[in-house]
């Protein structure tokens, strides 16, 4: 498969919640991840399961969300891809009990492909939106 077809079946199967355990089908044993949050840059290792559970907790908190990608570009073995995925709030979030009102997340992220698999990614969610969207239906 190619990088960009890693990662549309990424998206499809484990980020859509279809199939979270199917991660370990695409990522590395270990995923350098670096995350932006309140604007410094983190950096973790992920494993598959870790994803997977990341995902489940997705799914808790925003219900069966819906997730478009807006844009997909592949250049080597690195893909960019803006997605937005809206979901309910059915779940808690951040200490922010459920309203059953949606909530939209507007993210991007370079991947980069190794062997065949996820090995290192950097995403950026607009965490700040999301927080603004809880606020307003407190």
């Amino acid at each position: 498969m190619t990088p960009e077809q890693i990662i549309r079946k990424f998206f499809k199967e484990v980020r859509l919640g279809k199939k979270p355990d199917y991660s370990n089908q695409l990522m590395a044993e270990q995923v350098i991840a670096h995350q932006i949050v309140s604007e410094e840059e983190q950096t973790v290792l992920r494993t598959p399961k870790d994803y997977a559970d990341h995902v489940r907790e997705m799914i808790k908190a925003y219900g069966n969300f819906s997730l478009e990608i807006q844009e997909l570009l592949a250049d080597g073995n690195k893909v960019y891809v803006r997605w937005k995925q809206i979901g309910t709030h059915v779940g808690e979030i951040d200490g922010y009990k459920p309203t059953g009102l949606p909530v939209i997340q507007m993210a991007s992220a370079v991947y980069r492909i190794e062997n065949e698999k996820i090995s290192e990614y950097w995403i950026q969610i607009d965490r700040l939106g999301i927080q603004k969207q809880l606020v307003q239906t407190l």
